[in-house]
């Protein structure tokens, strides 16, 4: 198994060798290397031989006071969180402290737990700036996509180009990437966007019935039409319409999809005249259509009419500190709907999330903080409160002198962890049919 290792060294500076003595001892025992300096002269020099990733100052020391370190750090190591102590708190005190360059602010006397999460809070205000996120607020795209890795920005190219356009739409991605939220970005930031935006998912439509909710039926044309009724296309008249897992149509409802895209007509059940239809189609998929043509389980030529912009969206463990931001957004809304502040995330806790590999990408995130917000009763969430898979099974925890099979078996456990044991989508994110999925788990 892998070990993520804590490396976050700590500085702590105060004229107090009790108050020193305290904030090492209660660091060191939450797993930080924590080093001391009795003033400002001597922190300077501390700083200029060692890496620091955050300065714990007090605020009135003999000399120089606790804010000329807060600047000395700010002009010279970006990259340094700090965190204030006073005796003297304040509303003026606090204030200049977090224009001078502050992260965190925090009174004395003060508990251990108080000291915790002061310390989690500004190693996360730093692990953002490092990400390229502002501290404030989450990354954020014009798209209201968040995202700050080059990955995903090569997604917001493709989608300013494809958001003006008429053109069919092709977006593809693992399960859980938001392939419905490109999908609408790209619908309301185009000249559709006051017309509907009809989503479809023609995986959860029985194919006996996927016709006539796409294109709509006269009454009495079938045991049960007791009214006409307008199908998708019809509902989505000079918008769009999202066809999610287009791979799932059967061969004949792929042939009545393609015949509305080269004619822009459709043939309701029951009616023998076609109507015109003005609908933008855009469709996604979690499965590769290219290899499906090859197995002659998809019709080439409807590959090629959906294919026209092709959009290719990154799973999550591919977008590097996107987790980060990702994870402080949603404990945030989470939080925010309970009424609370959101709780950090102790460094462990962070690099263990980076290190999961994510087989259900953004919405088994967004699953699991709030699964934490809501069931953690402490202020801060540590690595003891994540899934035991998340613990124990982090991305590369296969051993090098594991069989293939002691792989696979891994990688089966970690996807169906991943989406709460729902076979259906494990199997998609596998790329294997259910009884293979049924088989492997029986084997392993």
């Amino acid at each position: 198994m892998a070990t993520i290792k804590n490396t976050v060294r700590l500085l702590a500076v105060d004229d107090s060798a009790d108050t020193l003595e305290v904030v090492q001892r209660q660091l060191t025992a939450a797993g930080y290397e924590v080093i001391t300096a009795p003033g400002v002269a001597e922190a300077v020099r501390a700083l200029g031989t060692v890496k620091v990733d955050l300065v714990i100052t007090d605020l009135r020391m003999p000399r120089s006071d606790g804010m000329e370190l807060v600047r000395h750090v700010r002009e010279n190591l970006g990259e340094t969180a700090i965190v204030m102590l006073t005796g003297y708190a304040s509303i003026p005190n606090a204030v200049e402290a977090m224009q001078t360059g502050a992260d965190e602010y925090l009174a004395k006397p003060f508990t251990e737990e108080e000291l915790l999460h002061a310390v989690t809070s500004a190693l996360g205000r730093l692990r953002l700036r490092r990400a390229g996120a502002p501290t404030d607020e989450p990354v954020s795209s014009e798209w209201g996509l968040l995202s700050a890795s080059p990955a995903m920005r090569r997604v917001f190219r493709d989608m300013k180009k494809a958001s003006p356009s008429n053109a069919t739409v092709l977006i593809s991605g693992e399960s859980g990437t938001g392939k419905e939220l490109v999908a609408r970005a790209i619908h309301y930031q185009g000249p559709r966007r006051a017309a509907p935006f009809v989503p479809v998912n023609c995986g959860g439509i029985p194919d006996g019935l996927l016709e006539s909710e796409l294109f709509g039926y006269r009454k009495g044309a079938f045991t049960g039409a007791s009214e006409s009724r307008a199908g998708f296309f019809q509902t989505a008249e000079g918008g769009s319409i999202f066809l999610d897992e287009v791979a799932e149509l059967s061969l004949p409802m792929q042939a009545a999809l393609l015949r509305v895209l080269q004619d822009k007509m459709v043939y309701m059940i029951g009616v023998r005249q076609p109507a015109a239809v003005d609908v933008r189609v855009l469709a996604a998929t979690n499965r590769d259509l290219q290899r499906l043509v090859e197995q002659g389980k998809f019709r080439e030529d409807l590959y090629y009419r959906l294919n026209v912009l092709p959009i290719v969206l990154p799973p999550l463990r591919e977008r590097g500190d996107d987790v980060l931001i990702l994870v402080r957004h949603f404990a945030e809304k989470f939080a925010g709907e309970m009424r609370k502040k959101a709780p950090p995330f102790t460094e462990r806790a962070l690099a263990l999330l980076q290190a999961y590999s994510w087989p259900g990408n953004v919405r088994e995130l967004e699953n699991i903080v709030q699964r934490l917000v809501l069931m953690v009763e402490r202020d801060v969430i540590d690595a003891a409160d994540l899934p035991a898979l998340m613990r124990f099974s982090a991305d590369g925890d296969v051993q090098q002198d594991s069989s293939l099979a002691e792989a696979e078996a891994a990688h089966v456990r970690a996807v169906l962890a991943g989406v709460n044991g729902n076979k259906t989508r494990a199997a998609q994110i596998l790329g294997i049919d259910r009884k293979t999925l049924r088989e492997k788990i029986k084997e392993h």
